[in-house]
């Protein structure tokens, strides 16, 4: 009786015991550690951005300086910092990308794992998949965006409901190859339900896999949002990347003021380059193809 339960708690310790160990890997390489100090610098921005910088709003007679000690990152042509710009508005553009992704993964995931497991679950949303991947969905994201009343949360659900489907076919993919491993045939002959197979089983195996997504599907997120606040479909009361590049635009100070730009540019720029080295770096270390495993 002891040598089964053994095995199990053994086996249950050998998924935390390998995390630890690619997240200690993680660290250790340089453009992993820099990805990880970059986002951890933005999360820290978001959090704490009304100790950072006064929320921009008003005028002043400080109207397009450029970069000096006293506007680390210019000013508008209302006076405005743009400094405080971007602080406040990485809490926005952080937001949207995190929720945006989390709404993407949790459909993604369900979708892929009920589809690798689940035959007839399969032929339908393989279908529903393909279709939703062959929409144009920049035109409709700018459609239903205009439709709606524009706010944080509807930029976060139009733009997450359009994201899962990349989510779900990585998903599906990787959980096909789980489904067929001996193992899951084994928890199947012991009469395992296939819910339990697909949360207990098939899902801890494409988890290294959600975390890669969950990063990538928030960077682009940032990105959709940048362009639906560039083109006017944004949340006019919240400060983010997209509606400084907007307010540049509108105010025709592009050629002479490049700060106005240039620094929310940037922001996502970095973001994006580091969501996807450190999803690319955590990806390579948890591949036994690639680690020699």
């Amino acid at each position: 009786m002891s040598a089964p339960l053994v095995t199990e708690a053994e086996a249950a310790a050998e998924p935390t015991v390998g995390a630890r160990s690619a997240w200690r890997t993680f660290f250790r390489q340089p453009s992993g550690l820099l990805a990880a100090i970059v986002l951890a610098v933005m999360v820290l921005l978001a959090v704490f951005a009304p100790l950072i910088a006064d929320e921009p709003g008003g005028t002043s007679p400080d109207v397009l300086q450029s970069p000096s000690g006293g506007h680390l990152f210019g000013t508008d042509d209302l006076g405005q910092d743009i400094f405080a710009q971007v602080v406040w508005g990485t809490r926005t553009s952080l937001l949207i990308g995190v929720a945006a992704s989390l709404i993407a993964i949790v459909l993604g995931t369900a979708i892929g794992l009920a589809s690798a497991y689940f035959r007839r679950v399969d032929a339908v949303g393989t279908v529903v998949t393909d279709v939703m991947l062959a929409l144009p969905t920049l035109p409709l994201m700018i459609m239903l965006a205009a439709i709606v009343n524009p706010s944080v949360w509807t930029l976060t659900v139009i733009i997450g409901v359009f994201a899962w489907p990349e989510v779900a076919r990585l998903i599906r993919s990787q959980g096909l190859v789980v489904s067929a491993m001996p193992y899951i045939d084994g928890a199947r002959v012991l009469g395992a339900t296939g819910w339990r197979i697909v949360t207990r089983e098939i899902m801890p195996a494409v988890v290294p896999l959600i975390v890669v997504s969950v990063l990538l599907t928030a960077s682009r997120a940032v990105i959709s949002e940048a362009g639906l606040s560039f083109l006017g479909l944004g949340d006019p009361d919240a400060w983010s990347w997209g509606r400084i590049l907007l307010n540049a635009q509108r105010s025709g100070v592009v050629a002479i003021a490049w700060w106005q730009t240039l620094f929310p540019s940037l922001a996502i720029l970095l973001l994006v380059l580091a969501a996807t080295v450190a999803g690319m770096r955590f990806n390579d270390i948890r591949d036994p193809r690639r680690n020699g495993g």
